[in-house]
């Protein structure tokens, strides 16, 4: 009782100091009346529905009639504590009937509850809505997220999606699939989203790392349509997105986009470029020497599915009409081939090719072998010996042959008819049966492309 005594006393004296009594109605000021306080005019009357201040220089409210408000709102935009005092610079906590749940606002320096709008409080940026309630989670059209704490996040946050739909094809970065997604905020709070997609996602670059987020900001992995200007094939609208979110460059072994179809085996390699996209190339059988590839040393042909090419390949010249055969080596291979090579051809049959350095079948004499878009020429079987014409460009040089495509060389031998052939130094046929030749020479064997 002494205790409460000496509180009344000092609320007493914080309003009363110069001011009169309650039967001293002449001078203006503050007054007990019972329980509570008023506050007296000049006239004597008791002032309502305004602001005065106590002797401490505070202020205090004076309600309907008369009476100094406590705890309760004012205007639906102050708030008079236990002592009824103004609460400034302070955080409240308020309980609704019947709930268990509390809401927080926060009174600025004049006194007002921060509505409608952002307040920065110790450093840290808080959200009110128009009745002064500090907000959690999503916040003004979802592009801001405050945590339980009220306070504003910025850079990576895992959380529920804004719309609360778990979509299929969504998919969370880690190895644990929580319900969450990853979303990216700035420094002023505000989430990414792709601002125009012309696929289904979009690619933004954060610290120099490229990721994908769908049109809700969230962040994606795995394959994902993003859209390329100018994509010559389907796959290059795809990008492929490792589990922590960051776009895949270099080879890669992996499952190709389940919208796309085309592919031999269920895991294939693709090769991304320093912008994610990936390599390809015209369909198999309609590629040129223009789009083979050199990566780290070994070179490449790569297929419009995105995927390297393997086997024996018909390659176009450069722009010209006229082609040849590469070798990519088996699947597992997949890269160009040199030399002198055992190959399956298209009809599963093997036959000897010898490639140039630069990949090329090799046409002409080869270690004193002769060979057509790199496939061996060899004299049918029974007949010993036979005449092949082989045309290099403008021109067309007819070579005789062994059955294992030995080139004979200055020398004169017959074949199983009894026909004698006469040839150079290098092979070339000079005489038949003593006769000048005249369009002897049958057309070589083109390779049985795949």
């Amino acid at each position: 009782m002494k205790r409460k005594g000496l509180i009344m006393l000092a609320v007493t004296a914080m309003l009363t100091v110069g001011a009169a009594s309650v039967e001293s109605y002449a001078a203006e000021g503050w007054a007990q009346s019972g329980s509570t306080w008023v506050y007296y005019d000049t006239s004597g009357n008791k002032v309502t529905n305004t602001w005065k201040k106590g002797a401490d220089n505070l202020w205090r409210y004076l309600n309907t009639y008369g009476e100094m408000s406590v705890n309760t709102w004012v205007e639906n935009t102050y708030y008079m504590d236990s002592n009824g005092i103004l609460v400034t610079d302070k955080w409240m906590k308020f309980q609704d009937s019947g709930s268990s749940q509390y809401k927080w606002y926060y009174f600025g320096s004049s006194g007002k509850a921060i509505m409608d709008n952002w307040s920065k409080i110790n450093n840290k940026w808080y959200y009110f809505d128009p009745n002064g309630e500090m907000q959690t989670g999503w916040v003004l059209d979802d592009m801001y997220y405050c945590g339980t704490d009220g306070a504003m996040r910025t850079g990576w946050q895992k959380l529920f999606s804004p719309s609360g739909n778990d979509y299929e094809d969504r998919v969370t970065p880690g190895d644990n699939d929580d319900g969450k997604s990853w979303y990216y905020f700035n420094d002023s709070g505000k989430k990414y989203v792709p601002k125009d997609t012309s696929g289904d996602y979009a690619t933004y670059k954060i610290d120099g790392v490229a990721y994908c987020f769908d049109s809700d900001g969230a962040l994606q992995t795995g394959w994902k349509n993003v859209g390329v200007e100018n994509a010559e094939y389907e796959i290059q609208n795809y990008k492929y997105y490792d589990s922590n979110g960051k776009l895949r460059v270099g080879w890669y072994s992996v499952e190709p986009p389940q919208d796309l179809s085309g592919y031999e085996e269920s895991v294939e390699w693709f090769y991304f470029s320093s912008s994610g996209i990936p390599k390809t190339g015209p369909k198999e059988g309609n590629a040129s020497t223009q789009n083979i590839n050199k990566i780290n040393d070994k070179t490449y042909l790569f297929n419009n599915l995105g995927n390297p090419v393997y086997g024996l390949q018909k390659v176009m010249i450069g722009n010209t009409s006229e082609y040849t055969a590469f070798y990519f080596g088996d699947k597992k291979t997949s890269t160009m081939q040199k030399g002198r090579v055992k190959v399956i051809e298209g009809d599963g049959s093997e036959a000897t090719y010898y490639f140039s350095d630069s990949g090329r079948g090799y046409t002409g004499v080869k270690d004193s072998y002769l060979y057509y878009m790199g496939k061996l020429q060899c004299a049918d079987e029974g007949t010993k010996y036979e005449a092949i014409a082989i045309p290099t460009g403008s021109t067309t040089t007819t070579y005789v042959v062994n059955t294992s495509g030995k080139v004979s060389k200055n020398t004169t031998v017959k074949n199983s008819d009894g026909v004698k052939y006469k040839t150079g130094s290098n092979g070339n046929l000079l005489k038949v049966d003593d006769e000048n030749p005249s369009g002897e020479g049958r057309t070589p064997t083109e390779p049985i492309w795949n």
